[in-house]
């Protein structure tokens, strides 16, 4: 059986995504800094929980540690892990800045760092998939700070692909949209709201945490097993394409 770690799994996207490997059969392991909020959960799946903060080496290790077992660290990781900043440059503050740096790009350096020095030890193969934002390739107002750390996410997921393609480990990314979940629902504040933001995104729809769990699932299969170095936007068109307002008769 096919087993996977998943960081950031008490989000909304984590939990999609658990409950989507779960239905496939997949063995799980899921990072949190808040495992009560999923404690229950985790054992309706058989899951490992685990009590890490990824954005230091120290629980990034923790992380992969824990989710190993007697055959070896877990065959995939999924690095769910990161935070939102909607703010404009002059008014990001260096704390806030240096936050969301820990929480989406040093998170991600370091838990990919820490699997795939066990999976070589190992001498196993596998299949990474880390979370970048349709923010990093479309320029999209106040959001400075989350835009840099996703573009570097999607940097590094490039560059250890290359890395570690020899290895027969496999690193994409996904460039989500926005997701309307638990962290995003304050943006959803009334319908007028809600009309605004799905009419932004060409399929006149805005995403959903099961969207971007779908296509990560993907990645990780062996249906994708001639696919690394690469970013899938999951954005409904938002990055690329321009349509004019309103749908086609």
């Amino acid at each position: 059986m096919a087993r996977t770690l998943i960081t950031g799994a008490s989000g909304g996207l984590g939990k999609a995504l658990a409950a989507h490997l779960y239905a496939q059969g997949w063995e799980l392991a899921l990072a949190t800094r808040a495992p009560e909020a999923l404690k229950e959960q985790a054992a309706s799946w058989g899951a490992v929980l685990i009590h890490a903060d990824v954005s230091t080496p120290e629980g990034a290790q923790h992380a992969v540690t824990e989710a190993s077992g007697a055959d070896g660290p877990p065959h995939a990781l999924a690095h769910c892990a990161g935070s939102r900043l909607i703010k404009p440059l002059h008014r990001t503050n260096t704390a806030a800045y240096r936050d969301c740096l820990a929480a989406n790009l040093d998170s991600a350096f370091f838990t990919l760092q820490a699997w795939v020095a066990e999976l070589r030890r190992a001498g196993g193969e596998g299949a990474a998939v880390l979370v970048s934002s349709t923010v990093a390739r479309a320029g999209v107002p106040n959001h400075e700070a989350v835009a840099a750390a996703k573009a570097a996410v999607e940097g590094l997921a490039r560059s250890a692909a290359a890395t570690y393609a020899r290895d027969g480990i496999r690193i994409n990314a996904v460039a989500p949209g926005l997701l309307r979940g638990p962290a995003t629902e304050p943006m959803f504040r009334s319908p007028e709201a809600e009309r605004s933001i799905a009419e932004q995104y060409p399929l006149g729809r805005y995403g959903t945490p099961a969207d971007a769990a779908a296509a990560m699932a993907w990645l990780l299969s062996e249906e994708a097993g001639w696919i690394t170095g690469q970013v899938l936007a999951v954005d409904g068109g938002f990055a690329d394409l321009r349509t004019p307002g309103g749908r086609t008769r």
